[in-house]
């Protein structure tokens, strides 16, 4: 099976997940690999995510407090959050703003961890 294919199933399978309404595996320097869902302006939306993440990974560095392991962000209307997937790649989901963290985090991680078997 391709391994694009394989991403598809990953994101469709996390999208199922309780009220998450889209996710996408994008590079870490912010190129669109796979989505699971319409999103206006999808490339902006990866190269934005990857942004976030790489500015909070700079900034926990410059610290000297390790890297995250996510970057939350909140707003009436929804949540985003990304994760790495890897050297290779990030994970981001959008969830409704009400959205339970605990089997969102759960099921993120878990499937950040297949996209990262994915591309070694």
């Amino acid at each position: 099976m391709a391994v694009s294919k394989k991403f598809e199933l990953v994101l469709e399978s996390l999208t199922k997940t309780g009220d998450i309404d889209a996710s996408a595996i994008v590079t870490r320097d912010g190129v669109l690999m796979g989505i699971s869902t319409n999103i206006n302006k999808p490339e902006t939306f990866a190269a934005m995510s990857a942004t976030m993440l790489g500015a909070a990974e700079t900034a926990t560095t410059e610290l000297g407090k390790g890297l995250p392991n996510r970057v939350i962000v909140e707003s009436s209307k929804s949540r985003i959050i990304v994760t790495g997937a890897g050297p290779k790649a990030i994970l981001v989901v959008l969830t409704k703003p009400t959205a339970g963290l605990g089997l969102i985090l759960v099921e993120l991680e878990k499937a950040a961890d297949k996209v990262k078997e994915l591309l070694v």
